[in-house]
């Protein structure tokens, strides 16, 4: 299980855990300031704090523990993803926008999102799922197998309902079936779907989710209702200008102006306060994170471990696309936090446990030449005998 090996050491990615470990703590001092002045400002210090330096303990075991060993359970994993959810339908709290999302641990009142914890364990049970039907996965059954297997979650959490967190599942799903080479015409097909069923998704949708995605089309219909919030976005990113107003300083934020500027809009209270310059930096930072998964995935052979990186990546895409766009008013406005920035201890953990499996791929992947090697002195040792 725990098997490292000096050349593995020489293929840790230190690029990545570097750019992790600058995203904790620039996201850190952007929370604690957005978050000043709020009445649980301490607790929210408190928990992202601990969320964090717990993260970065399971980082560490995470690496040194062989990621194979996650592939051999990956049923287990899905079964406990599927409980996970059911637990949340049934004993779920609202979240304050109409999806019951969050549950309280028995005998506590700390409460989680179970939903961020399905997404580390549905991508590395879809990995494998995928992995073990890839020399078939173009044949309509395998396929639909596939298909059911990595979706059946995704229904659950669209009964919460929390379309949101539905979204993030789909893309990194449909982003790991492409990785794994799904033929061009079922893409078609998805896409012909999706624009077939649009009819449907809206007349499931809550009035709140209808005017959100109407005010992204037209942010006057409601200035003062279900479009306020994208309307001080903007007026908050328009005021950072090129360095800021500075931390602790910004207008839109410290004034309350700003709704939620600890989780959905916090990507706008940071260039309120950091200018475009601190935005820049940010973007970056992410840039590097993407990058540095999907090299991880590209440069070794091992297929289970790459689609674990690109589902990971594709997570962390939807999360900073979706989020940053919803701030600036290019994408509707959902619940998606920004990774490592927004307030959120579940998502924190669960984002830097992502980081510690990819960094277990990028150092427990064998090599062919290393298997070759290693089996022909296990059969002369055998010889020997």
């Amino acid at each position: 299980m725990i098997n490292i090996r000096n050349k593995s050491l020489k293929d840790f990615d230190w690029a990545l855990l570097i750019t992790t470990l600058a995203l904790c703590i620039y996201g850190l001092i952007v929370l604690s300031s957005a978050a000043s002045g709020l009445k649980n400002y301490d607790s929210i210090m408190k928990s992202q704090i601990a969320a964090t330096v717990l993260g970065f303990v399971a980082i560490f075991f995470l690496t040194v523990i062989d990621y194979d060993i996650w592939g051999k359970l990956y049923i287990p994993i899905y079964f406990i993803c599927i409980g996970l959810l059911i637990w949340t339908i049934i004993k779920g709290v609202s979240d304050g926008w109409g999806a019951k999302s969050w549950v309280t641990i028995p005998g506590t009142s700390f409460g989680i999102q179970p939903s961020e914890i399905v997404k580390i364990g549905l991508i590395i049970s879809l990995s494998k799922m995928i992995d073990k039907n890839k020399e078939n996965l173009n044949e309509p059954f395998v396929l639909l197998k596939v298909l059911a297997f990595g979706f059946f979650p995704v229904a659950l959490i669209m009964l919460q309902p929390d379309l949101g967190t539905a979204l993030v599942f789909t893309f990194f799903i449909a982003i790991m079936l492409f990785v794994a080479g799904i033929k061009w015409q079922y893409i078609g097909y998805a896409v012909m779907l999706a624009f077939l069923a649009l009819p449907i998704a809206w007349n499931k949708m809550e009035d709140y989710q209808k005017n959100r995605i109407l005010g992204f089309f037209d942010p006057t219909i409601d200035a003062l209702g279900s479009t306020y919030q994208i309307n001080q976005s903007k007026i908050a990113l328009a005021s950072g200008q090129l360095t800021g107003r500075g931390l602790y300083q910004g207008v839109q934020t410290q004034y309350k102006y700003l709704p939620t500027r600890e989780t959905d809009f916090i990507f706008s209270a940071l260039s309120e306060e950091l200018g475009f310059i601190g935005g820049v930096i940010l973007i970056t930072l992410y840039f590097i994170l993407i990058f540095r998964l999907i090299k991880i995935a590209m440069d070794h052979k091992d297929s289970f471990g790459s689609y674990m990186c690109m589902g990971f990546m594709g997570m962390f895409l939807f999360h900073i696309w979706e989020n940053i766009g919803m701030n600036i008013g290019v994408m509707p406005v959902t619940g998606i936090p920004l990774p490592f920035v927004s307030q959120g201890g579940t998502f924190q953990l669960i984002c830097l446990i992502a980081i510690g499996i990819a960094l277990s791929v990028s150092i427990h992947m064998e090599d062919p030449d290393y298997k070759i090697e290693r089996k022909s002195v296990l059969i002369k040792g055998d010889s020997k005998q």
